[in-house]
């Protein structure tokens, strides 16, 4: 009797144990296939959006440029002529796909211009201009050049002459890479007070005629939060300290940094 009951109980027990083994199996096959839709219609979006993109990069100057999607990441390949085709690709890829991570390995091709002279040519470019509507004294752009990648610096009151600088750039032959540190001034009327009346006492000193009437306007006025930066440049040293008095004279600013460099002081 014991053993019958000793052989059952051993009985039910595999039973048990194998009824549990098959409903777990079950359920692995009932969540495989609820998963299978979703990868599929995921695999579906990835082939849409890498069909979309072709399609917008048959254009002529995105001809080199290919796109690969894989699990919603956009891979940009191949090569452009200038770094401003590189931005537009990514740019369209945003497009197609919002919020989607891109992966941007396009080369730029063109010519190679040597560091130096490159630098200077967009420096040229840069330079505030009385004729460029984009451009007042009240924007300052430097820039440094390594390996064809430039390093873009400065100060802008609007976005847009940010971009135009930017643009100006990147749409320039032998420009491989570009890094934006480009500060956009916050809306403030209190600034732009302060602007006009550093400007008024600036250029409306006598001595400083030739500064206003020159294309390029060498003294650059740039203000955020109250503080004053003189920047570019003037032809003497009491050019530039005047220049530091007459800032500092005006009411409501906080603060006056004088960056303006003397020409030909570090020439030898």
């Amino acid at each position: 009797m014991s053993l019958s009951r000793s052989f059952g109980t051993r009985m039910d027990g595999s039973f048990a144990l194998a009824g549990l083994l098959m409903v777990g199996a079950d359920m692995s096959v009932r969540a495989a296939a609820a998963e299978a839709p979703l990868v599929q219609a995921a695999e579906g979006q990835d082939a849409q959006v890498q069909s979309d993109l072709q399609q917008i990069l048959k254009g002529k100057r995105l001809k080199g440029v290919t796109a690969q999607v894989s699990n919603g990441v956009i891979t940009l390949t191949g090569s452009v002529e200038d770094f401003q085709d590189k931005l537009d690709a990514e740019k369209k890829a945003k497009k197609v796909a919002r919020g989607a991570t891109i992966q941007d390995n396009i080369q730029v091709g063109g010519p190679t211009v040597p560091d130096e002279e490159l630098g200077q040519k967009l420096a040229g470019k840069l330079a505030i201009d009385g004729l460029n509507p984009n451009l007042t004294q009240y924007e300052f752009f430097s820039l440094s050049v390594q390996n064809g990648v430039v390093t873009l610096n400065g100060f802008a009151v609007m976005p847009a002459e940010k971009d135009w600088a930017i643009s100006e750039v990147a749409t320039y032959k032998g420009v491989k890479g570009l890094v934006d540190h480009v500060q956009v001034a916050p809306p403030s009327p209190n600034d732009d007070r302060i602007r006009r009346a550093v400007s008024a006492a600036i250029y409306g000193y006598p001595t400083f005629t030739r500064y206003g009437i020159n294309p390029e306007k060498p003294i650059r006025i740039i203000v955020l939060n109250g503080n004053v930066t003189l920047a570019g440049a003037v032809d003497s040293q009491s050019d530039k300290e005047v220049a530091n008095i007459r800032a500092n004279g005006v009411g409501g600013v906080f603060k006056v940094t004088n960056d303006l460099q003397v020409a030909g002081a570090n020439e030898k």
